[in-house]
């Protein structure tokens, strides 16, 4: 029998949670709302996080915290938000300190501009049908946690430090909770999946967590990584009133306004060259330049940190759908007119920065020639351009970061996710159900419970039986570091080699494969290695 009124305590006092119930009946405890930090408000604003201080007698933790103050982009509109909105969010099924549960900490998607932890979207249900313990944090999200002034006191990251914060919470008082501080699962999607590679390579979080799974995203991809920080706080302030070169006068400026008006900044602070080279997200993880006192998140390139084995070996499961460029497709349809006719901009930004303007040309004809051949980006290439901007966005850099990364002794469990059910939401709220595959995190509604797939999930026994095979991969891998541990499943999940590239075809039959897109991958790595970028093979097109 579970607990009726659970109260543990944890290194800053008594917390009070309650006892929800499952689909199946069964029950587990919630707390929600758990502060693991100060609240980042008034000359706290930009800064790092600063550890939170006890409290006195029990403090309730029935209800999720604030979210951060945010725009959703895919929604349109503005959430509301509030800048004291650092929580975190622990279900579990057992408070017997010595379980040793395995722990799974989950950093929630939404580009870095908007998103939670809340159970409205990343609800435990389906990882509970596993012996795991489910952790979801909120961090600041866009200028107010990613803004950089390159100075001691704003150097940028401090969305990444909050992380870094709530997994030491994590660490310090999973014990609590039933959980096994020295097994913990780091995982995220899209912004979520960046940060949990970066984690993987800052020294901050080296000994916070043991596994990591990274889906749709990583820190070498051009969406994750910032340039032109500064310049770009400059813009904010003239964008929101305040027109000035002197860094401390912009900084007391910000400082001054409503909380609620740097949310959609991204998009206002945009240069015309952004507008249209690659995918808008701009107030993101920075590298840091080094100051005496201050502790950096990340002081140099990810690139730079993977190739001299820095980085903080974990096993690593990692991969992404078949189909992310439907989240950019009609977006893309729009600028298609332009793109024809100057589809240099079709480079990443990684490789324009640093080529002529000629070799610039030449590489967005060879890109047009190789996904279009002699027809336009249109409607009647939907299919083309959405491989194109999944490759661009996605595919290329998680083939990239994982051959470079494997170079140590963990395994790596790469994977493709191709399912096509249902509980595809995103895919069907971008009005594409007829289009092939997977969209951008449409696996996080075969691995969370909320309401948009609540129905799908009851009614469809095939959608819970995919569901159970999903999850179990995922929980096995964070329970052992093997997501085939055992013959249940009936297929053994082989590790990555730089030879054959293994992957799992994750599908309604799941199947092992080797060089997953494997064409449009070399195409790719040839123009990175011509452009003088690490690449994987080293093999150039001699033009």
């Amino acid at each position: 029998m579970l607990q009726k009124n659970p109260i543990v305590t944890v290194n800053q006092g008594k917390l009070r949670g309650e006892v929800k119930k499952l689909i199946n009946g069964t029950s587990y405890y919630s707390f929600k709302g758990i502060p693991y930090a100060q609240p980042p408000v008034g000359e706290l604003r930009f800064r790092d996080p600063l550890p939170l201080k006890s409290w006195y007698g029990i403090r309730d933790a029935l209800d999720h915290g604030s979210v951060c103050p945010q725009y959703n982009r895919i929604l349109p509109q503005f959430g509301k938000g509030n800048e004291d909105c650092l929580f975190l969010n622990v279900y579990t099924k057992t408070l017997q300190k010595t379980a040793k549960v395995p722990v799974m900490v989950y950093i929630h998607a939404g580009a870095f501009i908007s998103g939670s932890g809340d159970a409205d979207m990343y609800g435990p249900e389906y990882l509970f049908l596993h012996d795991v313990i489910l952790v979801t944090i909120n961090y600041r999200l866009e200028a107010l946690g990613f803004l950089c002034l390159d100075t001691p006191e704003v150097p940028g990251n401090a969305g990444m430090k909050d992380q870094v914060l709530a997994l030491k919470w994590v660490k310090q008082n999973i014990t609590a909770f039933g959980g096994d501080p020295d097994n913990i699962t780091l995982f995220g999607a899209s912004a979520g999946s960046a940060s949990v590679t970066y984690h993987m390579l800052s020294p901050m979080s080296r000994g916070l967590f043991n596994k990591a799974i990274a889906q749709s995203g990583t820190a070498f991809d051009d969406w994750a990584i910032g340039k032109d920080s500064v310049n770009r706080a400059f813009r904010s302030g003239k964008v929101l009133g305040k027109d000035t070169d002197d860094k401390d006068v912009l900084l007391a400026f910000l400082r001054s306004l409503p909380e609620n008006n740097f949310a959609r900044l991204t998009f206002q602070t945009r240069t015309a060259e952004e507008k249209y080279r690659g995918f808008p997200v701009y107030f993101i993880p920075v590298v840091e330049t080094k100051f005496d006192s201050v502790e950096p998140f990340m002081a140099e390139d990810p690139i730079d940190t993977v190739l001299a084995n820095k980085y903080n070996n974990v096993p690593l499961l990692i991969g992404y759908n078949s189909a992310e460029g439907l989240m950019v497709l009609e977006d893309q349809l729009k600028k298609a007119e332009f793109m024809n006719k100057n589809p240099s901009y079709l480079v990443p930004r990684e490789i324009a920065e640093i080529v002529g303007t000629e070799k610039l040309k030449v590489f967005g004809d060879m890109v047009k020639s190789f996904y279009f051949g002699n027809k336009s980006l249109s409607k009647d290439t939907a299919a083309e351009i959405v491989n194109m901007q999944a490759d661009i966005l996605f595919v290329y850099n998680t083939h990239r970061f994982v051959h470079l990364y494997k170079d140590k002794d963990k395994p790596v469990y790469m994977y493709r996710f191709n399912y096509e059910t249902d509980l595809n939401i995103i895919k069907k709220l971008f009005g594409m159900r007829d289009m092939k595959g997977a969209c951008h995190v449409d696996e996080l509604f075969y691995l969370f419970s909320n309401e948009l797939n609540k129905d799908y999930y009851v009614k469809q026994e095939k959608l819970r039986e995919i569901v159970f095979k999903v999850t179990k991969l995922w929980t096995d891998f964070a329970r052992t570091g093997n997501p085939t541990p055992d013959s249940s499943l009936g297929i053994e999940w082989k590790p990555y080699t730089k030879s054959n590239r293994e992957y799992m075809e994750l599908n309604e039959q799941l199947s092992m494969g080797e060089h997953a897109d494997k064409d449009r991958i070399e195409f790719w790595d040839r123009l990175y290695c011509e452009a003088g970028r690490p690449c994987m093979y080293n093999r150039k097109f001699n033009l």
